[in-house]
């Protein structure tokens, strides 16, 4: 396979798209110029490739990642599909490219370029997810309750099977701002399900006088446990990094009278 072809591939922006660019790849005997969504405009001057999604075709390209190369990579390529990596499918489709030719060995690779960067970025996948785990605040919005964040990668598929296992009788709600991506999960009728839905935007109703009382008082309690003379403003945002605030309750509109004196 040649090194790289003057095409730009453009596709759904779907992990089955994505797959499906890895077979068109060898179909042309040759890696693209560059990969875009969709949605991205075509600011380019190579010809442009369409890359039509077929579920089944992705399905054999995902199978023979697990059998040709290994389990791991498998996982690593639908996990570094979720990251916010500079060039990713690129990047992603050399590391398989690679890992035909080298086998499981490819995952020992850390000097190599792609396969560094796609450590690296995992790494950042995994520490994003699990910040967002511990940092995202619900409110009740009346009969259910909801979320949003802000997260550079796609991490809601991350986190969302343990807020399902933490609230199974509970109907919520959590939005990704950034990608336009939500997940809606239904838990109170004794007949689980969840399901992943796309939007621009999702509007929710306005926090009831219990609610607001009740982000009153976690702020209020949040304050009372500060200990004064122990802040220690640059290892709480090393702990708790200053992004992931404005979602947070206790860093929204403090309210002066329930604040320790």
């Amino acid at each position: 396979m040649s090194d790289r072809s003057n095409l730009v591939y453009r596709y759904d922006g779907s992990y089955q798209g994505f797959l499906c660019c890895v077979a068109e790849c060898f179909a042309d005997k040759g890696l693209p110029a560059a990969v875009q969504t969709l949605d991205e405009p075509q600011a380019t001057l190579f010809p442009i490739k369409a890359v039509d999604t077929c579920p089944e075709l992705a399905k054999r390209v995902e199978r023979s990642l697990g059998e040709k190369i290994s389990p791991q990579v498998q996982d690593m390529v639908r996990r570094g599909f979720l990251t916010c990596m500079e060039e990713k499918e690129l990047r992603l489709i050399r590391f398989i490219l690679l890992g035909y030719k080298h086998g499981p060995k490819v995952t020992g690779l850390g000097v190599h370029d792609d396969v560094h960067a796609i450590d690296k970025a995992l790494l950042y996948l995994k520490n994003e997810a699990h910040y967002h785990v511990e940092f995202l605040r619900f409110a009740d919005c009346g009969g259910f309750l909801a979320a949003k964040i802000t997260p550079n990668n796609w991490v809601l598929p991350l986190i969302v099977s343990h807020f399902c296992q933490r609230f199974n009788c509970e109907n919520f709600l959590i939005f990704d701002k950034t990608h336009g991506m939500g997940f809606v999960y239904q838990g109170k009728d004794g007949q689980s399900r969840g399901e992943f839905f796309y939007a621009d935007a999702v509007d929710l109703p306005e926090p009831d006088q219990d609610e607001e009382r009740y982000q009153k008082l976690w702020r209020l309690f949040y304050d009372t446990i500060a200990v004064e003379g122990r802040i220690n403003p640059r290892l709480r945002r090393g702990n708790m990094p200053m992004r992931y605030w404005v979602n947070m309750t206790e860093f929204q509109r403090q309210d002066p009278g329930l604040r320790r004196p």
